[in-house]
């Protein structure tokens, strides 16, 4: 604690205005992410090489970037294919075992409960997620699960983020601000993609064409520190190369080229659409499954591994099949560098059989990121459709590899609402900006074809609908406030029997200012409420007076706060249903009255706390 209080004093010293303060955070929140992707990737070989490679012989192919600790060593086991489906069926079974026996909240893709938390929990995580999320990701990936390795260490980031923002008490703003850098981070690392990841964390928010504005330079600086840490633990032939090698130097020979990529980009929104489809459709009939919700992954990767054996033995049990299985990359790296080795069938084939696969192994609740099977889907789509349209268009369309790029950054663009990220990722992964315009083309096609498709369900449309910026246009002075703030515990409360009748009720008026009055049971717990307007209903029917009750006159369905609620709610149900006090209850007992809060003291507090914003801004104009 002595360290954050240090910290604390030497942000404090920075003007909030200057970038000096985002300059120590993005550089801590950078470094985090960086070591993260070191971590998570070392992890995934470990139980990768004890697992799949061990006991069934499989060890899945990887891009010409990406490094095995244990590539000098030999493996003499055969691959058996039965033990293959063992391994990662108990890979899902221990995954779900700890997600949902430690933080629930770590199942699936991840990113969305980022963005989620982001827009409406003021961007707080909490600490156990990321670090259950990696080790669950590990056992997912590692045991030949469909998924991608961005979900977990985005989350890596984003949740240090959020920790350290809430260890210094930053305000809401800077939280959010944090754990977008950490997001960014974590895909420029993994990705080595720095640029593109700190677009990513600004773009990813919305689905319509709008930017995080503030989280930019925060997230260009994080990505880049952890970028630049992850390739230095690299060997020094592998440092700061992209993730697919050097060379995929593909160009645009003619204007005229546009025309087949206009034709890619309707195929990769057909397919970007089928791909979010079956993936939640996917992830509703698990959801319906009578069984522990624990259990599911374990489903889910033993069907990911029945038909990616079935897949193998179709293709008469070729290795490449298999793609279908973990990160599916080295079917990948051969459609960008070779495509026509690999061959239309199997390319369709395994981008079809991919949405399945990840669609089972995340969908059933398995960890995992979806980031990483979209590109596999995206590429091979891509390098197919191109060897087709080579075909039809011998002269026009000379290399076919290159719209297996171009599919990468369309596909995802589609799928994600995330145009301007993808355009700039394709050209850090080949290191160039040839393929700048066809893959603008074809990401923005894609973009506006697919409005209705969202992979990330928690995005919001704009800005201006985002929980996380009420208040920008019209100002919040509530934000942060909550119902504690105002009511007062110790106001002396008049409360009514439920048995008590409307004589008395009507007697005791006469001797209170109080104008709504909580009735309880015998147990002194809040049953219902009624106003004086309720009790003058009867007063010209004084037959009545002896035979009614408290419990007669009250009000069984009233609306009730707790102590934590935001005050910017509760001035919204006031507005509503037009009363003039709500009940304060207890947030984990609903019956245990706490006291009563007033529109009228609401409404005080709120120009009090206008007042002083009103000031706050003076003093700075001055």
């Amino acid at each position: 604690m002595v360290y954050f209080k240090k910290l604390n004093d030497l942000l404090t010293s920075f003007d909030l205005k200057t970038s000096g303060k985002w300059f120590v955070l993005s550089c801590l929140i950078g470094v985090v992410a960086g070591f993260g992707a070191i971590v998570f990737d070392a992890l995934t070989q470990i139980v990768q090489h004890h697992s799949l490679v061990a006991i069934a012989g499989f060890e899945h192919p990887q891009t010409v970037g990406e490094y095995s600790f244990y590539k000098d060593q030999v493996t003499e086991v055969n691959f058996a294919p039965w033990l293959l489906l063992v391994v990662i069926t108990l890979g899902g079974l221990a995954s779900g075992v700890i997600v949902y026996n430690i933080a629930p909240e770590a199942e699936g893709h991840g990113t969305d409960a980022a963005i989620d938390a982001f827009h409406n929990k003021r961007g707080e995580i909490q600490p156990r997620i990321p670090i259950v999320k990696t080790i669950a990701s590990a056992l997912t990936l590692g045991t030949g699960g469909s998924a991608g390795r961005e979900g977990p260490i985005a989350q890596i980031g984003a949740g240090f983020g959020s920790w350290v923002a809430t260890k210094l008490k930053l305000s809401a703003r800077d939280r959010r601000i944090m754990l977008a850098a950490g997001m960014g981070a974590g895909i420029g690392a993994i990705f080595r993609a720095p640029l593109a990841g700190a677009l990513f964390a600004a773009e990813i928010m919305y689905s319509n064409a709008d930017f995080e504005s503030d989280v930019i330079v925060p997230a260009a600086m994080s990505s880049i520190i952890a970028y630049s840490l992850y390739c230095m633990s690299l060997p020094q032939a592998l440092r700061f190369m992209p993730l697919f090698g050097n060379e995929l130097h593909h160009t645009v020979d003619s204007h005229f080229e546009l025309i087949p990529y206009t034709i890619l980009s309707i195929v990769l929104s057909l397919s970007a659409a089928f791909y979010v489809k079956t993936f939640y459709g996917t992830n509703r009939l698990f959801k319906r499954l009578p069984i522990k919700p624990m259990f599911r992954p374990a489903v889910g990767a033993f069907l990911t591994g029945v038909v990616g054996l079935g897949l193998f033995y179709l293709y008469d049990q070729d290795m490449r099949a298999l793609s279908v299985l973990s990160t599916g990359y080295g079917v990948l790296q051969e459609a960008l560098t070779s495509a026509s080795k690999v061959g239309i069938p199997l390319l369709l084939t395994v981008a079809f059989v991919k949405v399945f696969t990840t669609s089972l192994t995340i969908g059933s609740g398995g960890s995992g990121g979806v980031f990483g099977p979209s590109m596999v889907i995206g590429g091979c789509v891509g390098a197919a459709t191109g060897q087709f349209l080579q075909k039809l268009w011998p002269n026009l369309v000379t290399q076919p590899e290159a719209y297996g790029l171009v599919g990468m950054a369309g596909f995802f663009a589609g799928a994600a609402h995330a145009p301007i990220s993808t355009i700039i990722m394709v050209s850090e992964i080949t290191g160039n900006y040839a393929l700048l315009l066809p893959t603008m083309l074809a990401s923005t096609l894609c973009f506006v074809l697919c409005q209705r498709v969202h992979l990330y369900q928690k995005q919001y449309p704009s800005r201006l609908d985002s929980p996380a910026h009420r208040g920008d246009f019209l100002i919040d002075v509530l934000e942060g406030s909550r119902v504690s703030d105002v009511y007062d515990p110790k106001r002396k409360i008049q409360l009514i029997h439920e048995s008590k009748t409307l004589d008395e009720i009507v007697h005791s008026l006469a001797g209170t200012q109080q104008h709504y009055f909580p009735v309880v049971d015998d147990a002194g717990r809040i049953i219902g409420v009624f106003s004086e307007d309720d009790v003058r209903a009867y007063l010209y029917d004084e037959t009545i007076w002896k035979l009614a009750l408290a419990r007669d006159i009250m009000q069984p369905d009233f609306m009730r706060v707790t102590p934590d609620d935001d005050l910017n709610t509760v001035m919204q149900r006031f507005t509503a249903i037009n009363v003039e006090a709500l009940p304060v209850v207890d947030a984990q007992d609903a019956g245990v009255l706490l006291g009563m809060l007033h529109r009228k003291e609401t409404i005080g507090y709120y120009n009090q706390q206008l007042l002083k914003h009103k000031r706050a801004s003076d003093e700075q104009e001055t």
